[in-house]
This record gives structure tokens, C-alpha cells and sequence, in this order.
């Protein structure tokens, strides 16, 4: 007596001799009258969804989109008139916008090879001295006299961060002064110069600044780290990509005949006319 395949069974057997729905963008998802809907279609339209929508679950945007695709054919097949100029102007500008950027991207995939990005990173640091970056801390008041007064205390014993906290009119007052690492041209000139010029540990004469007048210690210097090739990667690549288009537009245009003499003596203003092109 033969054996009967169980209902699960079955249905694997089934499901295994079925062959696989095509994978790839010419897939006919659905017809309108004619006209084919592929799933090239929807990858493209999901593409365009607002962020929050193209993280719904894919079964809700594959119907979603799938609906949509459907209802804007059968309106398109609906519209019986020649398109309005807005339309045909709108479709020439897409067009000339998507071209554009597949140009772009053929450019963007030469210029951003791993070799151009390792050399833009060594030509950047080439000549580049170490930096130095300075710890300090300041007491901020209002004159002279109160500054000098703040040096001596200091001078006399007290601790800096506790003076500070007692009499800065700074915003890091509170903090005991602490301004933190920070670098060449973060500070105003007469402040930085005040800075630079003291050993570690060592309290300032009274600086003057547009603030006041501060009473500065410096508690510490180091050689600012030389930035990785991934720390300044994205900034590389926006340069590079800078680079590529200048020079592409520049060979372009020396190559091609732009006559913009149309454009004299028209009111900048039109462009906001949208009556002309209705």
C-alpha cells in the first residue's frame, strides 16, 4: 500500500516545484489597461517617500505603493488634453535634474577612489606643524584693581578654582574657571598671546579683553592628535567631489556654445510668474 503524503507534506512539495517569482525590476506587478507596472516602479517610487514612510513594514509600502501606482495610471489614462506647459516644463527640468545627476555619479565613482582619497588626506597634513593645544582656567571681573587683587589672593595661597568660583563674573566661574583644551585662533589675540606665553602652573599678569579683565593659569599642553584618514573621511570626499565638478564644468564649458544674451534686460522678478506657464 502506497504511502499519503501529509497535508504539510504536500504543500512543501508543491511550494518546491513551483518556480521562484523573478527577482529583478522588469517584474510585472500589475497591468492597467495595458500599461505594466513593474516592481522597478515601486523600488523607485519608495525611493522618494519621506522618511518615516519608507520605515513602514515593507507588506504595508508594497501595497501601498502598489494602490498608488495603480490609481495615478488610471488618472493618467483618464486625461484626455494635451499637458498643460507647467507639465511639460516640469518633465524637461526632471529629466535634465536626473541626467545630471547620473553624470554626476559617473564622476563621483572616478574621482572617489581609495588612492584619491589617500592622497588628499597625505597633500592635506604634508607641511602641517604639530598644533599645539593649551588647558587653562580664568577668573573674569570687571577691573584692573579687582584682577590684581584676585592674583595676589592666589599668589598668597588660595586655590585657583575656589577664587574663581567666589568671584568670576565668567560663565565658567562656577566651574572653577575651567575653559577646557582649545587650540590657536579659539581665543581672542590678547588672551591667547597671555596664554602661550606662560609656563604650566603658572598664574598671568592681569589681560585685558572686550569681556574684562582676566587672572589666567595654565594647567596643561599637548600636541594636537593628527586626525585619522576615517575621522575627516566625509569632509575628504565633499573637497573631492568639489574639486571633480569645478574642473568637469570647467572642461564642459569651454567646450560648449552658451549664449545667455536672452537673459538681458528681463525682470528677475518673472520667475515668479506662474501665470505664463499655464
Amino acid at each position: 500500500m502506497k504511502h499519503l503524503l501529509s497535508l504539510p507534506a504536500l504543500c512543501l512539495v508543491m511550494a518546491m516545484a513551483l518556480p521562484a517569482a523573478a527577482q529583478d525590476a522588469d517584474q510585472v506587478v500589475a497591468t492597467v489597461n495595458g500599461t505594466e507596472i513593474t516592481v522597478g516602479h515601486m523600488i523607485v517610487a519608495r525611493a522618494t517617500l519621506p522618511q518615516q514612510f519608507q520605515e513602514l513594514p515593507d507588506e504595508v509600502l508594497f501595497n501601498g505603493i502598489l494602490g498608488q501606482l495603480v490609481q495615478q495610471t488610471l488618472l493618467a489614462q483618464s486625461f484626455d488634453s494635451d499637458l498643460p506647459k507647467r507639465a511639460q516644463l516640469s518633465l524637461e527640468n526632471e529629466t535634465r535634474s536626473l541626467t545630471a545627476g547620473e553624470a554626476l555619479e559617473k564622476l563621483f565613482a572616478v574621482a572617489l577612489t581609495d588612492t584619491a582619497l589617500q592622497d588628499a588626506y597625505e597633500a592635506r597634513f604634508e607641511d602641517a606643524e604639530a598644533a599645539q593645544e593649551y588647558n587653562a582656567s580664568h577668573i573674569l571681573v570687571e577691573t584692573e584693581e579687582a584682577a590684581l587683587a584676585v592674583k595676589e589672593e592666589i599668589e598668597g595661597g588660595a586655590e585657583f578654582a575656589a577664587v574663581a568660583r567666589e568671584k568670576s563674573t565668567g560663565p565658567s566661574g562656577p566651574n572653577g574657571g575651567q575653559l577646557g583644551w582649545f587650540g590657536t585662533g579659539a581665543m581672542v589675540p590678547s588672551f591667547e598671546a597671555a596664554v602661550i606665553a606662560l609656563e604650566v602652573g603658572e598664574v598671568s599678569a592681569p589681560v585685558q579683553t572686550q569681556f574684562g579683565w582676566h587672572v589666567i593659569i595654565l594647567n596643561e599642553t599637548r600636541v594636537q592628535e593628527r586626525p585619522t584618514l576615517e575621522d575627516i573621511r566625509s569632509e575628504l570626499e565633499e573637497d573631492l567631489r568639489s574639486s571633480a565638478l569645478e574642473a568637469r564644468i570647467e572642461v564642459l564649458t569651454a567646450g560648449a556654445e552658451i549664449d545667455q544674451t536672452g537673459a538681458e534686460g528681463v525682470d528677475p522678478a518673472i520667475i515668479k510668474d506662474l501665470t505664463l506657464v499655464k
